[in-house]
């Protein structure tokens, strides 16, 4: 038996995939440790979506090698040597090949480097899984994606779309249910096209996981525009579900058609504006988080100034920004890349940009009273969510999993203050 340390960054679909491997670990006779100092094994679970983490990766990799260390995750499997060069002895696991985690974990406590990254026919629906938070069941539905874009590795790392069948994940969220989850997050690298390889679709997925009885909310994960014109209207209509988090990450990436297809995205500008429209006209407040990448090899001044409008235009409350960042192995890296000083301009005039919108919606709240359900800690204290999903604080000690009638005094850009009413 020995003491594992395990660690994940990225996406919450990561966090998903080290709560597994954590839960796989003590299935397996093995115990978890807090503190990397006192394991006898170190687990990284990964990201490579941009430079910056890629880099993080490399340096958390670089201090846990000095024991023996497993790289799982996306890194491994879209940079292999990448990862090698700066840990020769890791072992590597994929982020489809959960099923060989025991076996990963032993081999390297004997000393002996194994290297599983080949996709295994185990779904990742209905294993074990020790929880971040004892509050939030993340539940995976698919793997993979149908894109091809220019810029992400995520292809390369998880391949093809691969969706896990209904009943197994109605039966998922169950189980997270009835451990004592108050909300559940449906996530998957795209949940626009869940379903589609397998005769189904997500609005079909959220009104089942609504049926089932039980007092929790549903938190739907990303989707990509160019997949929602097919089930919008069934996803509309999904959503009037009070157990729906009224929130949809939907992430347009730029307000340049040309740059748009010059990502290979599938989507134009106007797919996410009609999306927008239709949503914050069916539902009075509902929030928008959407993803920005500034400075892709093909975005010209005037490029720019359209992602400007379409901001401007739709008013996302959420925007994700990121530099693009040429990942090794996409068609984009292999292009005339901007100027980093260009880049880094753009990338400050829409940071400047989204905040004042994010505050201008904030804003909008204040006064409005209602239920909130305290779901997550952290070094701030504990943070809760009401019906639109927006993060509120309040100064009152309340517990994670509880809720309250929450009256909403103040806000920042990054979220809402709150006072306990009830």
């Amino acid at each position: 038996m020995a003491k594992i340390f395990v660690e994940a960054y990225g996406c919450s679909a990561s966090f998903a995939d080290s709560e597994m491997i954590s839960g796989l670990v003590v299935n397996g006779g093995h115990t978890l440790t807090d503190d990397s100092s006192k394991s006898d094994l170190n687990i990284i679970v990964t990201c490579s979506v941009k430079d910056s983490t890629a880099n993080k990766m490399m340096y958390r990799i670089n201090s846990l090698k000095s024991k023996p260390l497993i790289v799982a995750g996306c890194l491994p499997k879209a940079e292999k040597e990448t990862v090698e060069r700066f840990s020769t002895n890791a072992s590597l696991l994929g982020p489809n090949s959960l099923g060989k985690t025991l076996q990963v974990i032993n081999s390297t406590l004997e000393g002996q480097k194994l290297i599983a990254l080949e996709d295994s026919d185990l779904s990742k629906v209905g294993l074990p899984k020790i929880r971040l938070n004892p509050a939030v069941g993340i539940v995976e539905i698919a793997s993979g994606c149908m894109s091809e874009c220019t810029f992400c590795q995520t292809k390369i790392s998880k391949g093809d779309l691969s969706s896990y069948r209904l009943g197994d994940i109605v039966r998922q969220v169950q189980t997270e249910i009835k451990e004592g989850c108050k909300e559940v997050w449906l996530t998957s690298t795209d949940n626009g096209c869940y379903g589609f390889d397998i005769g189904t679709d997500l609005p079909t997925l959220v009104n089942a996981v609504s049926e089932i009885p039980e007092d929790f909310m549903i938190r739907v994960g990303m989707m990509n525009p160019m997949y929602m014109p097919r089930i919008k209207e069934n996803l509309i209509t999904s959503y009037e579900n009070d157990k729906v988090f009224k929130f949809l990450h939907i992430p347009v990436q730029s307000g340049s058609n040309k740059v748009l297809h010059d990502m290979k995205r599938g989507h134009t500008a106007e797919t996410f504006r009609e999306i927008v429209n239709r949503m914050k006209a069916k539902f009075e407040d509902f929030t928008i988080s959407t993803d920005i990448i500034v400075g892709f090899p093909s975005e010209t001044g005037e490029d720019f100034q359209k992602t400007i409008s379409l901001l401007d235009e739709t008013k996302p409350d959420v925007v994700n920004l990121s530099k693009y960042s040429a990942r090794p192995g996409t068609d984009a890296a292999e292009w005339v890349q901007i100027d980093a000083a260009e880049v880094k301009r753009r990338s400050k005039l829409i940071f400047e940009q989204i905040s004042k919108i994010s505050m201008e919606s904030n804003q909008k709240w204040i006064g409005w009273k209602g239920k909130v359900l305290f779901d997550e800690q952290t070094e701030e204290g504990i943070k809760g969510r009401n019906f639109a999903y927006k993060p509120i604080s309040v100064e009152s000690e309340v517990k994670v999993g509880q809720s309250h009638t929450v009256e909403i005094t103040d806000a920042t850009v990054k979220r809402l203050v709150g006072k306990i009413a009830s």
